[in-house]
């Protein structure tokens, strides 16, 4: 059991990880330890908004809502990976969950399936709410996913905890499907790593460019059957454009998926109609740039 960290130490920590930190409004002072006991902390609990918008989500989940007064958690984890600090001490967020659950956080063992919930877990674990609808369709940008894996190990690493010690809201209540849309397994295994070397600082270098980009193949190469290296890289560059509907891949052959995809790209850089169909055009595809395969 450990003591939660005070808003200046939970502040350090998640910034130490290398995190974008917002502070809202009066965060540091609020919570619902007047409704129940806040303390000693044992883990950290991932959650989807079920909105879309960041201004919104995080005035949603510092105010609450009718019959569930806020903070709904203590951090809003945005597409673009800002961390929006909205709560410190109780929050709304976990609800009651099954006690071998929490046993296993921590024992800091392979949790089982959620059964009955019978144990507060407000009183147990942060939380933060991550921006995404949940319906299985709405991507999850890699910048937010990494947001995710260091908010976690933050945590983790502040009170010396394993990956064990984090855990999805799904894996802790019945009825319960966040986060959906990735694996917390694979989550869990990313804050392993990270928590396997030293904190990274404030800012980690950015990936150096490439030396050189795809040409742009011309509308006819995107078509049905078509298997090329070209077509993962383009989707990789989607999905870190926050434009990917994948929910396996991308791979190498051009599907419906990748259209769907693209198509998002194209409305993001402002084009409508006909002009969004999905398939590549030369401008869009030069603004994508699309890593050349060696």
């Amino acid at each position: 059991m450990a003591t939660p960290l005070t808003a200046a130490r939970l502040l350090k920590a998640l910034r130490d990880e290398g995190l974008k930190v917002a502070e809202h409004r009066s965060w540091r002072t609020h919570h619902r330890n007047a409704a129940g006991p806040w303390g000693g902390v044992h883990g950290v609990m991932i959650h989807h908004t079920v909105t879309s918008g960041t201004g919104n989500s995080v005035e949603l989940c510092y105010n609450g809502y009718t019959g569930l007064p806020g903070p709904l958690c203590h951090g809003v984890i945005a597409k673009d990976g800002t961390v929006y600090l909205v709560g410190n001490g109780r929050a709304n967020h976990a609800g009651r969950g099954d006690r071998r659950v929490l046993d296993a956080v921590i024992k800091e063992a392979a949790t089982p399936s959620p059964q009955r919930n019978d144990t507060d877990g407000n009183r147990v674990f942060y939380g933060f709410e991550c921006v995404n609808l949940g319906d299985g369709k709405d991507p999850w940008p890699a910048a937010q996913l990494l947001a995710i894996e260091r908010a976690a190990a933050a945590l983790c690493r502040a009170h010396g905890w394993s990956r064990r010690s984090v855990i999805g809201h799904l894996e802790w209540q019945v009825g319960k499907i966040d986060p959906r849309g990735f694996s917390m397994r694979t989550m869990r295994t990313r804050i392993g790593k990270r928590l396997g070397g030293s904190a990274p600082g404030p800012q980690e270098p950015p990936p150096a460019a490439p030396a050189s980009y795809e040409p742009f193949p011309g509308p006819s190469f995107f078509r049905v059957g078509r298997n090329s290296p070209v077509v993962t890289a383009m989707g990789r560059r989607l999905v870190a454009e926050g434009c990917g509907r994948y929910q396996v891949g991308p791979g190498p052959q051009w599907t419906s998926v990748d259209q769907a995809s693209y198509a998002a790209w194209q409305r993001k850089l402002g084009f409508t109609g006909p002009d969004a169909d999905g398939i590549p055009g030369r401008t869009s595809w030069n603004r994508l740039k699309v890593p050349r395969k060696s």
